[in-house]
C-alpha cells in the first residue's frame, strides 16, 4: 500500500461528510440539537485498544459531532460577528493542511509564505494602510491586538529608555495606556497578557465612540510612555472613532495608537464606506479578522504594524538552527507564534477570487443587509432599534428587558434565524451582527418573518 492510499479512504469520507453538512446550511436548524455529553456518548469514552480503521473513525466523529454543531455558516446567523466560509477559501484551508507548512519560517516553507506575503500586499493596499507595515497571520482579532500592543508597548518604553525584553516590566516606567469606554474585551484581554493592565476608560457617545476631546483631556493630565486604543466598529452599534483626530491629539503627546478593527477596518475597502475609516492610516498599529469580514476559515486574525521593527523587537527570536536568510525577515517575527499553519493562503485565495471590485461588494453587501434589517425591525410591533445603523451591527429592544429576553429565546428556540442577547447602554438587546457573504435579501426577509413569529409567540 502506497502512502497515498493510506489517505485516501479518510480524506474521500471526509470530503463526502463535509459536503453532507455544507448541504445542509440553508434549511438546517442553526442551534445545536444535542450537548457535548451526548456527543461524548456517540464518540466513546474509553480510548481503544488498538488501532481503528481510518475512515470508520472519520464516519464516527461526523456522525456524533454533526448534531451537537452550532450551524454559524448559515446565512441567517447572526449571534456574533461570524462570517461563513467562500468555497475557494475553504478550498485553499484544505490545500493547506494537506501541504503541512510551518509558515512562520520563510526557509523552511518558501512556496507559502510567498503566498502569504501577496496576501500581505493586497490586505495593506486595500484597506488604505501604509504599504511599509509589517503584517502578521495571527489565530484572531484578540492576538492580533495582542501584537500591535506588544509593539506598542515596545516602542513607548524604549522611548523612556527602558529594555524591556532585558529587564522585564518590574521596574519599568509604567505604560499608561488609554480605552474608550466601549472597547472590546479582547483589548482587555491582551493588555492582560501584555502585563499592562487595566485601561483607563474615557466617555464615549451614545453610539460607543471615544470623545476626542475627553482623550485629550486625559492625556494632558498625565505623562510617561502612553498606548491609546480606538476601535473601527463597535460591537453593538458598528460606530467608528474619529480614529484621525484621536491619532492627531494621541501622538502630539508621543502616544502610541492603536486600532482594535476586528471587522470595522473592511470598511476601508469600500469606496461607499470608505469615508467611516477616514484618517485610519495615520495610527501606528491594527488588528483585524479574515475569519469575520472576508469569510475565510477558522482561524485568520490579521495584525498590522506601522514600524514592523517594532513588532520584530517584541515578538521575534533568532537562533542558530532557525535559518534565515541575511537581511530578511521571517514571519514569525510578527506573530506570538514560530510554528503555525499557513492560514494565510485561503485569505489569498478569497482575495484573488473575488479582486478589488469583489471585496468591495462583499463589505457593501454586509452593510446592506443590516440596513434591510433595521429597517424591516422598525416595521414590527413593539420593537426598537436602538442603534444608528452605519455598518454591519443591528441592536433590537423591546417593551422591557423581560420581554427583549422572551424574543430571543423564542427566536433561538425556533431556529430559522440567530441572534444572540447582549446589553448595551442599560438595556437588553438582540443583536443583529450581518458577516456572512451568502447573506441576502431573501435571508433578510426570512430573518424578519422569524422575528415577527417570535413576537406572535412571546404576544
Amino acid at each position: 500500500m502506497t502512502p497515498r492510499d493510506d489517505y485516501r479512504d479518510p480524506l474521500a469520507a471526509a470530503l463526502h461528510r463535509g459536503l453532507g453538512w455544507l448541504d445542509q446550511m440553508p434549511e438546517r436548524p442553526i442551534p445545536p440539537g444535542v450537548d457535548g455529553e451526548a456527543v461524548k456518548d456517540a464518540l466513546g469514552r474509553e480510548l481503544p485498544q488498538s488501532t481503528q480503521d481510518a475512515r470508520e473513525v472519520v464516519e464516527r466523529l461526523a456522525d456524533a459531532v454533526e448534531p451537537g454543531l452550532l450551524a454559524s455558516q448559515s446565512p441567517r446567523f447572526y449571534g456574533w460577528v461570524i462570517g461563513g466560509t467562500y468555497p475557494v477559501a475553504l478550498a485553499a484551508d484544505w490545500l493547506t493542511g494537506a501541504w503541512d507548512q510551518n509558515g512562520g519560517m520563510r526557509y523552511a516553507s518558501p512556496s507559502t509564505t510567498a503566498v502569504e506575503d501577496l496576501a500581505a500586499q493586497w490586505l495593506l493596499d486595500l484597506l488604505g494602510l501604509p504599504a511599509h507595515s509589517g503584517v502578521g497571520f495571527v489565530t484572531g482579532a484578540t492576538t492580533a491586538n495582542f501584537v500591535g500592543l506588544a509593539a506598542g508597548r515596545e516602542h513607548v518604553l524604549a522611548k523612556a529608555g527602558w529594555d524591556v525584553n532585558a529587564h522585564g516590566l518590574a521596574g519599568a516606567p509604567r505604560v499608561r495606556v488609554l480605552a474608550g469606554a466601549e472597547r472590546h474585551g479582547s483589548v482587555d484581554l491582551a493588555l492582560r497578557y501584555l502585563g499592562l493592565g487595566a485601561a483607563t476608560l474615557v466617555p464615549a457617545d451614545d453610539q460607543g465612540r471615544i470623545v476626542v476631546d475627553a482623550l485629550a483631556d486625559e492625556l494632558a493630565a498625565g505623562d510617561g510612555p502612553t498606548i491609546v486604543c480606538l476601535q473601527a466598529g463597535n460591537v453593538h452599534s458598528g460606530a467608528f472613532d474619529d480614529v484621525g483626530a484621536a491619532v492627531a491629539v494621541a501622538h502630539e503627546r508621543g502616544a502610541w495608537v492603536h486600532v482594535d478593527g476586528a471587522f470595522g477596518l473592511w470598511a476601508a475597502a469600500s469606496p461607499r464606506l470608505r469615508h467611516l475609516t477616514a484618517g485610519y492610516e495615520t495610527a501606528d498599529s491594527w488588528a483585524t479578522d479574515a475569519h469575520k469580514t472576508l469569510n475565510v476559515p477558522y482561524d485568520c486574525g490579521v495584525a498590522i504594524v506601522a514600524s514592523p521593527q517594532d513588532a520584530h523587537t517584541a515578538l521575534g527570536v533568532r537562533a542558530a538552527y532557525l535559518v534565515a536568510a541575511e537581511g530578511s525577515t521571517d514571519p514569525h517575527e510578527m506573530a506570538p507564534e514560530m510554528s503555525r499553519r499557513s492560514r494565510g493562503v485561503p485569505v489569498w485565495a478569497v482575495l484573488a477570487w473575488l479582486g478589488r471590485d469583489g471585496v468591495a461588494a462583499l463589505v457593501d453587501r454586509l452593510a446592506d443587509g443590516a440596513a434591510a434589517l433595521a429597517r424591516g425591525l422598525a416595521d414590527v410591533p413593539g420593537a426598537e432599534v436602538v442603534n444608528d445603523v452605519v455598518y454591519t451591527q443591528v441592536c433590537v429592544a423591546f417593551a422591557d428587558d423581560a420581554t427583549t429576553g422572551a424574543v430571543s429565546a423564542a427566536l433561538r428556540d425556533e431556529g430559522v434565524a440567530y441572534a444572540y442577547p447582549s446589553r448595551w447602554r442599560g438595556r437588553d438587546v438582540v443583536r443583529f451582527s450581518v458577516s456572512n457573504w451568502a447573506t441576502g435579501p431573501d435571508e433578510v426577509a426570512a430573518t424578519l418573518d422569524a422575528v415577527r413569529r417570535a413576537v406572535a409567540t412571546v404576544g
